[in-house]
């Protein structure tokens, strides 16, 4: 083991103690092996010299291994939690929707038990940096969904909701898309755009939502108008019944507002992930006349709250850290490239592109 100058560094090598940013944040973790991706990352900060592993060494590299095979079993442990309810969840919801497929009941406790233990590792989901990778066109829908409730029980608390409230709200985001299960599979897979008369059965989705949930015990009504309304829009211009703000269920509005973030930030066949602050903004304009624009704002600051430290990429390919969030510009935080400041409030032809620090399950 032995320090190397950037210039010196090759592909492949692997680091062997963790490399900071001038901040003090992670920039690259010990074990991790470099790549075109990492090695530009070291070069964008600046960093002259890293501790990089000696092959030669055979004890040297003996103690490595076992020591990553330590440290490895702590990240796995330290993962088990969120990430391993994660996958329960969308497995049991999977296997929920082709149930429902051939006519049998809802089975809400199993559904309830899985949810809550899901819930129980809720203050490890930071939506801004969670996404699941390498998901099959087939499985989309489920991993919105369970990423949906997880927003939504926050989005429950973050609006002082009742705390009753808190696991219908999950309930909600969970369930919202399951008249689905009713919908053609061709139309729900087509990897191409819809006609015009498969978008319409397409959104009777909703409508099949509520009547599969409408005699479903142990969720509210709530959670079965969550189903049904949460296309509708704040200035009456959604579906099934076009109804505005005022007759619109909180869930069903919370429901809104995580189901088009999740759906975007969620790399696809078809296309890439959008940047989750291109998602907020998109929000932010969405929210003057179609979404309900104080659960928008409560949604943006929170998920935005404590992100000083994150690499992110700029659409110019330049590579930085997040140091300053201004809580009026939210979406526009201040980020050091190389040492300098770019101010994204004041440099508006500049934006996040990718959060490079995004969960790869």
């Amino acid at each position: 083991m032995g320090t190397v100058a950037i210039s010196q560094v090759k592909l492949g090598d692997k680091i062997a103690q963790d490399v900071l940013t001038p901040l003090g944040s992670v920039l690259l973790h010990k074990g991790k092996v470099v790549t075109p991706r990492e090695y530009d990352i070291l070069h964008a900060f600046l960093v002259p010299a890293v501790y990089i592993d000696s092959p030669g060494d055979k004890k040297e590299a003996e103690e490595a291994a076992q020591e990553k095979h330590v440290e490895s079993g702590k990240e796995s442990s330290s993962k088990s939690g969120l990430l391993e309810q994660y996958d329960l969840t969308v497995v049991l919801l999977k296997k929920v929707f082709n149930q429902m497929m051939s006519g049998m009941a809802l089975p809400i406790l199993d559904l309830r038990n899985q949810l809550e233990a899901l819930l129980a590792h809720s203050h490890d989901y930071k939506m801004m940096t969670f996404s699941p990778q390498n998901v099959p066109n087939e499985d989309y829908l489920f991993h919105k969904s369970v990423m949906s409730a997880l927003s939504c029980y926050m989005l429950a608390q973050w609006n002082n909701l009742p705390k009753k409230d808190w696991m219908q709200s999950a309930f909600a985001g969970l369930l919202h898309d399951i008249g689905n299960a009713k919908v053609d599979r061709n139309i729900l897979n087509k990897p191409t755009k819809l006609t015009a008369e498969e978008v319409e059965d397409m959104k009777r989705h909703t409508v099949l939502g509520y009547q599969l949930l409408k005699n479903a015990t142990a969720i509210n009504e709530g959670v079965k108008l969550a189903a049904l309304q949460h296309h509708e829009r704040y200035d009456g211009s959604g579906y099934p019944l076009g109804i505005g703000s005022e007759k619109i269920h909180p869930y069903a509005k919370f429901v809104a507002i995580s189901d088009i973030f999740n759906a975007m930030t969620m790399k696809r066949a078809y296309r890439k992930a959008t940047s989750p602050y291109l998602v907020l903004e998109q929000l932010l304009q969405d929210s003057f006349g179609k979404l309900d624009p104080a659960y928008v704002r409560i949604f943006i600051d929170k998920a935005t709250q404590f992100n000083n430290g994150t690499v992110v990429r700029l659409n110019d390919d330049r590579i930085g850290e997040i140091v300053f969030s201004d809580r009026n510009h939210p979406t526009r935080p201040w980020v050091s490239v190389a040492g300098t400041i770019v101010n994204l409030i004041t440099e508006r032809q500049l934006y996040i592109e990718e959060v490079m620090t995004r969960n790869n399950k």
